[in-house]
């Protein structure tokens, strides 16, 4: 067989990122040479259409779906067969993400509500986990995100978060939303 092919096939039916060592050693060629073949893959991909791309994502390689075809996944996300997070979830999961590591406190204060069933949902997801305690009464865990995240996001490593910073008000209207809340 085509090792071309049999990398494709592999990666198509790969659950996580598959890393460069080992597709080396079960393609049986150089680690050196793996790249050049996943840039061939990708390259025919591109040449034949395919709404498909290969990336790499959290320390290996992985078929994802091309950005082109996001509005028709996004169509197809509101679908009964598509599966999503709520929006508790979501909120949670972005804090954990650009807070790690963080406490169920810590997540309920900043979200200003309690958070324990999210946080239960994305352990149960694979998509958060315990990274630790802390030295505090009660022995608090902290969560921090998994390779999972990082590969459901098509992130290589939290580096490639967007900037918290792009989505943060300008500081009047911060002020004026503080105000707002102030019981003077």
């Amino acid at each position: 067989m085509d090792r071309l092919a049999a990398l494709e096939a592999i990666l198509y039916v790969t659950e996580s990122p598959v890393p460069v060592s080992e597709l080396a050693e079960v393609l049986e060629i150089p680690v050196e040479d793996v790249e050049g073949l996943v840039a061939e893959l990708d390259r025919r991909l591109v040449e034949r259409e395919s709404g498909l791309c290969v990336r790499r994502v959290a320390g290996g390689w992985r078929i994802y779906a091309r950005t082109e075809t996001h509005p028709y996944l996004e169509r197809f996300a509101g679908s009964a067969t598509a599966r999503r997070l709520s929006r508790a979830a979501l909120e949670v999961l972005a804090v954990v993400a650009y807070r790690q590591p963080v406490s169920r406190a810590q997540v309920a204060e900043i979200r200003g509500v309690d958070s324990d069933s999210a946080i239960r949902t994305l352990e149960r997801l694979g998509l958060i986990e315990e990274s630790d305690r802390l030295p505090l009464p009660g022995n608090p865990a902290v969560y921090r995100t998994t390779d999972l995240f990082l590969e459901k996001l098509g992130l290589d490593s939290l580096d490639d978060l967007p900037p918290l910073a792009d989505h943060v008000p300008p500081a009047d209207v911060m002020e004026a939303l503080e105000n707002t809340f102030r019981s003077d």
